[in-house]
């Protein structure tokens, strides 16, 4: 069993977290103050437990960002390197033989439409269920995660209000 397969949902936490860094890292840049005085820093030292709880409600928010994100990729250590791991999520607009078509984005924004040749190796599962591409359907949410070695795909059917 190879190291990426028996870890992906660390990988998939990686690749968050990755991204959650460089989010916070440039939400921080562009708060920073360019000159302190002595008077700025001694306020911020008073007032250190109200800077503390809202840089934990800025956190949330980069995750809740991170969460939404709907293209990306990461490099990644491994045993034998480095790894590149690459996703895709959004809505199926077609499946033929092994390619998806996905729309790119979420349920109310489009950011594009891309077709994915999958694996024949991949894993697929289709509403917690281990499925075949050729099970997947037209309108489901699905999130494709490609890795050197295994290609993930995980669809669902979205709950009707």
């Amino acid at each position: 069993m190879s190291s990426i397969r028996r870890h992906w949902r660390l990988l998939t936490v990686a690749v968050c977290c990755v991204a959650l860094g460089a989010g916070v890292s440039a939400i921080a840049t562009a708060g920073a103050a360019t000159s302190t005085t002595a008077k700025s820093a001694a306020k911020g030292k008073a007032t250190k437990g109200v800077k503390g709880a809202k840089g934990a409600k800025a956190k949330r928010g980069a995750l809740r960002r991170v969460a939404r994100a709907v293209q990306g990729s990461a490099v990644v250590r491994t045993r034998n390197g480095f790894a590149t791991l690459s996703f895709e999520r959004g809505k199926v607009d077609s499946v033929s033989g092994q390619r998806l078509t996905i729309t790119e984005g979420t349920p109310k924004a489009t950011y594009k439409t891309v077709t994915v040749a999958v694996p024949a190796n991949a894993v697929v599962r289709d509403d917690r269920r281990k499925a075949a591409l050729s099970d997947v359907r037209t309108g489901q949410r699905v999130l494709v995660l490609q890795a050197p070695k295994r290609t993930y795909v995980i669809a669902r059917t979205p709950r009707t209000p």
